[in-house]
């Protein structure tokens, strides 16, 4: 009885130690960029020693991973609160605020410098597109098969056509970080994009 609330305290710590790296790598990264951002820098910053960085994480590339996973995981649930926020009334509306979402984090520096610039080249091509799909393929699919019940797009395996999507904003999205003019590039990839979810609804939807 007396190790469990000291066993649950060391975990706490362990998680808050995480925590810690994570944010404060992030915060970095976003800044200056990975190439540019020791690790010495970056256990300093979270205020814990260099051997707390490699019991967590497989040195700084893992650390990455974390962080960009986190950034994943926080567009995620900022598209699912916007949804629900907007009342969007059909699948296809609520995959047009999802848009709408990843278009702005496009033009968010600190979000674009590590999902879009350092994300690739760091993880490399397939592992980034596995960590980008793997959060945002399941909720893709399921709004297009509701989409697809809903007669609002026409019967089809909703899998195929949520590869489609993902791989176009995908494309949409890089082409707004890169551009001279980002918010001219976003207001643009927003038509496009708008008119390619447009052409997926079905007369009677």
């Amino acid at each position: 009885m007396t190790q469990e609330p000291a066993q649950r305290t060391q975990a706490e710590r362990r998680e808050t130690t995480r925590t810690a790296l994570v944010d404060a790598a992030r915060s970095l990264f976003a800044q200056r960029g990975y190439a540019n951002v020791g690790t010495e820098e970056i256990v300093r910053a979270a205020g814990v020693t260099r051997g707390a960085l490699y019991h967590h994480f497989e040195g700084k590339e893992g650390l990455f991973l974390a962080v960009f996973e986190a950034v994943e995981q926080e567009l995620l649930d900022l598209i699912a609160g916007q949804v629900a926020q907007s009342g969007a009334a059909s699948p296809l509306a609520a995959l047009q605020t999802g848009v709408e979402v990843m278009l702005d984090a496009a033009v968010d520096p600190g979000i674009a410098q590590i999902v879009l610039v350092d994300a690739p080249s760091v993880l490399g091509w397939e592992n980034w597109r596995e960590v980008g799909w793997r959060y945002g393929m399941g909720l893709t699919e399921g709004v297009l098969a509701a989409a697809i019940d809903a007669g609002e797009v026409a019967a089809q395996p909703a899998r195929p056509l949520a590869h489609v999507l993902l791989g176009a904003m995908d494309e949409a999205v890089l082409y707004v970080a890169r551009a001279s003019d980002q918010q001219a590039a976003r207001e643009e990839m927003a038509t496009v994009l708008s008119a390619l979810l447009s052409g997926l609804r079905t007369t009677a939807g």
